[in-house]
């Protein structure tokens, strides 16, 4: 019945730009579009790789600058946060400014923010910074995900996207692995100064070499809109955060916080749709017509929550239960990191020929099944090559649905709303992100204070902290194995389109 009452949309969507199935070997980029969309890829691996970059160094924060496990882990949840509040700005924004000063002027916030936090002198500061250099993120990954949308054809958009799934999930991946090489010899703020060079050195280049490739129309920014969206996204984040405080949590004080953004998503809801009256949203809803777009934007939003969470709790564990030093931190996660970013070119060809369910499916369930594995071997003596194995069949189960999801989601759109389908994704993309990990670290700090409070050593109630959250983490993603089933596009539908139309 989805796929029935999905057909008719997919096909006003996607035949339209979509060459003949037996013709698709045909379909190519130009010169131009081709370099443009390489530009960004590489850009965007740049500022997303700081998602994660700070997730081994969170020990070595709280040593240094004299925070808690809540406050310190919003180095990561504030950067998520703040592009969840900023990107849905982008889907006006992308309508209104062309591709290069969009990127210029992303790439400079980014710049900036690294350069803030590589001179901070305490925490305050370095999340100031953090927040400038997400910014420059938000940006990015719209303008990244639009570009190619609008450039690239469909009957090789999977190839294409691919690349983008590698940037946004391997990117994050490989995080923990290059902040741990570093940290084993500098200190943190090494970090910043590693990435600093190469950011400026891609806004220099990309001023130069970036065209305009993007059509442009004038576009109200409402104001109240982006207020909203404000209150709504960062109450629930916050509030979700607060409760991982444990016994010490004001339990009256969360639920408002909570219900504050519960009320601000909702008034951010009503105005959408007010506005798309007048065809001037902040964020056009419309996309969730589209049942496809709506099906895989759920397996996206829960599998990066799972993703995120793990990239904060795992580097934790290991070092504060496990002893490990960060650069074997970094060394845990890096096969997974490399065998994602091999996997992603098969995954994409696979899904211009094959379609959707036959890579999503087993791929949820393979991160599922890392996480319940995860959940089962974690104690105060876990072996590491054990960690580095579960690890591995995680990210393959991650290379096997992003390139998949988002092709799906966003070719069921139509093409005057890739701008906002592009934001929506990568809005609740972070969203999901922030309250998977603000999730995943609530639950450890919940459950290891409730066992410190029963009389367990530090240790080992760490350690069933930590299963708890890859329980819950196992528990979402068996849920989106359910969704997976249902989602249908690439080859699959190109397939039936094309018969459609023959018949």
């Amino acid at each position: 019945m989805v796929h029935r009452c999905d057909r008719s949309l997919m096909s006003q969507t996607s035949t339209a730009d979509r060459p003949p199935v037996s013709d698709a070997g045909a379909a190519t980029l130009t010169r131009r579009d081709r370099n443009v969309i390489y530009l960004l890829l590489a850009a965007t691996f740049v500022v997303i790789l700081n998602e994660t970059i700070m997730s081994v160094a969170l020990p070595a924060l709280k040593d240094d600058l004299g925070v808690g496990d809540v406050t310190v882990q919003w180095v990561a949840t504030g950067f998520m946060l703040t592009m969840a509040v900023v990107i849905p700005i982008t889907g006006i924004l992308l309508q209104r400014v062309r591709t290069r000063p969009m990127f210029v002027a992303a790439m400079t916030m980014f710049t900036t923010g690294t350069l803030l936090c590589a001179v901070a002198p305490g925490f305050s500061a370095l999340l100031a910074g953090r927040i400038v250099q997400a910014v420059g993120t938000a940006i990015m990954v719209p303008l990244l995900m639009t570009t190619v949308m609008t450039l690239v054809p469909a009957a090789i958009r999977g190839r294409m996207m691919s690349n983008i799934s590698l940037v946004i999930a391997v990117a994050p991946a490989l995080g923990p692995t290059i902040s741990g090489v570093i940290l084993q010899t500098f200190g943190w703020r090494a970090m910043f100064w590693v990435v600093l060079p190469i950011a400026a050195g891609m806004l220099a280049v990309g001023a130069r070499r970036v065209q305009n490739v993007t059509e442009i129309r004038h576009a109200r920014i409402d104001v109240l809109s982006v207020v909203l969206s404000a209150i709504g996204f960062g109450g629930l984040v916050y509030g979700l955060s607060l409760a991982g405080e444990g016994a010490t949590v004001d339990v009256a004080f969360v639920l408002t916080v909570t219900a504050v953004g519960v009320a601000g998503l909702a008034a951010f809801v009503v105005r959408q749709l007010v506005l798309q009256s007048s065809d001037s949203p902040l964020l056009d809803l419309r996309t969730f017509r589209s049942v496809q777009f709506t099906l895989s934007l759920i397996v996206v939003m829960i599998s990066f929550s799972a993703l995120l969470g793990t990239m904060i709790v795992l580097p934790i564990y290991m070092q504060e239960v496990l002893g490990f030093p960060p650069l074997y931190v970094g060394l845990a996660v890096l096969p997974g990191g490399l065998l994602m970013g091999l996997a992603a070119p098969l995954v994409g060809r696979v899904y211009d020929r094959r379609g959707t369910r036959v890579l999503v499916v087993p791929g949820v369930v393979l991160l599922a099944g890392s996480l319940w594995g995860l959940a089962a071997v974690t104690s105060a003596s876990t072996p590491f090559a054990l960690l580095v194995g579960l690890h591995v069949v995680l990210s393959i189960g991650l290379a096997m649905i992003m390139t998949p999801v988002m092709s799906t989601g966003l070719g069921a759109v139509p093409a005057h709303l890739y701008s906002h389908g592009s934001a929506l994704v990568a809005t609740l993309q972070q969203v999901a992100a922030a309250a998977g990990s603000a999730l995943f670290i609530s639950t450890l700090a919940a459950v290891t204070g409730s066992r410190i409070a029963a009389g367990q050593a530090p240790q080992v109630a760490s350690a069933g902290g930590t299963q708890a959250a890859f329980v819950t983490g196992a528990i979402l993603c068996s849920i989106a194995a359910v969704v997976a089933w249902f989602v249908r596009g690439g080859g699959e539908q190109a397939v039936a389109d094309d018969s459609e139309e023959r018949a």
